[in-house]
Order: structure tokens, then C-alpha cells, then sequence
């Protein structure tokens, strides 16, 4: 049965029915009855449109991803995926919506227009305005990733500054003096990105407790932009001997200048940090890591979002993930023959 059978029987024409299935235009109530009592007449298995006509859905959410000019890191890119195969499990198709700077409109549109019954929202800042706009549509939504306040939302997340400052003290433990924090990019930074903030304080916190001289940079999400960044640590910073990141996509850069320095991890140089696995296992040798479990993320924000959806007035679920750090090959104790400690 298709779109112009179901217009015939019920008398209406075949956009009426269109606008009834997708739910991107109003349809009357006695309109939308008789297209459903055509299909439920002709014994028609409903199928996700069907369904959304009945219970007056679109049977759609919206992913806000980053803006389209900007490559998504692997991480990303399987938060993305895990909630399209999430959705999909569940009979829900999925609009993705890029946000930020020149997208503004396709997220107010997003919001707006009537097109989906619900917004999982990425790349969270700590002030983020989306937040706000979504909370004043009455929209369900849940951010992979939290504001800096209490503000009502549903969330889930990972410890970046818990899994940071446990870094560090790995770090410290070997004997390293002195550590570096290679972060996310600088507009990531200057923008008020909720991870690299709470990386930053992990990592604050951590060499202060330990009494370590400690060295933050912001670093391009690029192979090339990890290797400069580490030419210009080993460079200005004598003494170094320890890494940690959460700028996965600069681990080959931060690989090959090491290499081209002579150093050779872990006997003269340690590299930790937070990853997905298959940056970590890539890395030469293998990361000491703790493994952000992006799949699992991306399905655990659709449930909450389905939650949200069936009933908007229960307490908001807040889900903060620590995964352990896997000891890999990467650190190892600080070497003897360098001068750990100075300046």
C-alpha cells in the first residue's frame, strides 16, 4: 500500500497524507482518523509512519552535531553512529542538524519546525545557549555532555576531569616531575568546551596535589598540530618527561615528534591520557588510557531521550561515566638519565 492508495480511500489528496504520516504540517483530527481507518481497515502492518500517525509524533529526533566545515574526530564520528543504530533499533529516524557557527538556522529550525519529537545535543559548553533555547521550546532533549550549572537537562558524560587527575597521578607515581596537558583545540578552549575545561581542572588540581611543575597548551585536532605542539614543548620545557591528552586526534603528531626527538616511549618519554579504544590500541607503543566508551554513550542517549520523550515531567537522569585507566605500554618510570626536575 503506498501514499496515493491510502489518498484514494480516504478521499484527501496524496500531500494531505504525506503531511499525516510525517507530521510536518498540521492535519485535522477527523482527517487524520479517516487515513488511519483506511490503513487499519486494509489490515496494513504499521510500519514507523504509520505508528507516528497514530500517537502524533514524526517518530524522528535530531542530532546537533558540529558545524559541517569542521572533520569530525573518530570519537565523534561513533557517538554519531552509535546513536543513528540506536534509533534504528528502536523504529526512530534520525535528522542531523550541524550547530555553531554559520548553522544557527538549521538549529532553530531544528527546534522549531515541528520535525522531530526530541534533540540529542553534542559538544557541550559550559555557558551553551542551545540549552537554554531547547529548554524555552519545552523540546525533550539530552546532551552527551553537561552545562556547567545545575540546570535542569538529562545528560550523560564522562569524567574528564576525574580521569585527567588520575593521570597525573599515575604519572607521578612513576616518578615523573614534570607532565604536560595536551588539550583540545584552541577555539574548543576559548569557546568554553565542557571537556577541555574539566580537563584542564583535572589536570590543575592533580599537579598541585602531587607538587609537579605542570604545562597546559591547547592543541589543533590534527596529526600535524600534535607533532608542532610537542616540538614546541620538548623546545621551551627542559625537563619533561611525561604526557597526558584528551586530543586524540593529535596522538600520530604527538607519536612522530617524540620519534624525531629520539625519544622512545616509555623508556625516555610517557604518554597517557583519555581515548577511544582504537586510538589507544593505534598508538605506538599501545596507550595507557582510559577508553571513552563513545558506542555505549550514543545508545544510552537515545534510551534516556525515549525516556524523555514518554514522560517530560519526570527528574532529569544525570549519568557520569569513569571508565578505568587500561595500562597499556605507553608510561613507564621516569628515566634516570634525565634531569626530571628542572625548569
Amino acid at each position: 500500500m503506498n501514499i496515493g492508495e491510502i489518498a484514494r480511500r480516504a478521499g484527501v489528496s496524496r500531500s494531505t497524507v504525506s503531511y499525516a504520516l510525517s507530521g510536518k504540517r498540521p492535519v485535522a483530527a477527523g482527517t487524520r482518523k479517516r487515513i488511519q481507518d483506511v490503513i487499519d481497515e486494509l489490515g496494513y502492518r504499521p510500519n514507523a509512519a504509520a505508528r507516528a500517525l497514530k500517537e502524533g509524533r514524526t517518530r524522528t529526533i535530531g542530532l546537533v552535531i558540529p558545524p559541517a566545515g569542521r572533520r569530525l574526530s573518530h570519537m565523534q564520528l561513533d557517538f554519531v553512529a552509535s546513536v543513528v543504530e540506536a534509533a534504528a533499533g528502536a523504529d526512530l529516524d534520525v535528522l542531523l542538524s550541524p550547530s555553531g557557527g554559520d548553522h544557527d538556522r538549521s538549529f532553530e529550525g531544528l527546534v522549531s519546525g515541528s520535525r522531530v519529537d526530541g534533540v540529542i545535543l553534542m559538544e557541550i559548553r559550559l555557558e551553551d545557549a542551545r540549552v537554554d533555547r531547547l529548554r524555552q521550546a519545552g523540546l525533550p532533549f539530552v546532551g552527551i555532555g553537561h552545562t556547567a550549572d545545575d540546570r535542569p537537562m538529562c545528560w550523560i558524560d564522562v569524567d574528564y576531569a576525574g580521569l585527567i587527575r588520575h593521570t597525573v597521578r599515575h604519572l607521578a607515581d612513576l616518578g615523573h616531575r614534570k607532565a604536560a596537558l595536551i588539550n583540545r583545540s584552541p577555539e574548543l578552549v576559548a569557546s568554553g568546551y565542557g571537556p577541555a575545561l574539566r580537563a584542564r581542572e583535572g589536570f590543575t588540581a592533580a599537579v598541585a596535589e602531587r607538587g609537579l611543575a605542570g604545562v597546559e597548551v591547547a592543541c589543533g585536532e590534527d596529526a600535524r598540530s600534535g607533532q608542532e605542539t610537542v616540538e614546541d614543548l620538548l623546545r621551551d620545557h627542559p625537563g619533561l618527561t611525561a604526557i597526558t591528552t584528551i586530543n586524540e586526534a593529535a596522538l600520530p603528531g604527538i607519536q612522530r615528534a617524540l620519534g624525531d626527538a629520539g625519544l622512545t616511549v616509555p623508556r625516555d618519554f610517557s604518554v597517557t591520557g583519555v581515548a577511544a579504544h582504537s586510538w589507544a590500541e593505534d598508538f605506538r607503543p599501545p596507550l595507557t588510557a582510559a577508553d571513552v566508551p563513545a558506542l555505549e554513550m550514543g545508545q544510552q542517549a537515545v534510551a534516556l531521550l525515549i525516556e524523555r520523550i514518554a514522560a517530560p515531567s519526570t527528574p532529569p537522569r544525570h549519568i557520569l561515566l569513569a571508565p578505568p585507566i587500561s595500562l597499556r605500554s605507553s608510561t613507564g618510570a621516569v628515566p634516570s638519565r634525565r634531569d626530571a626536575t628542572a625548569g
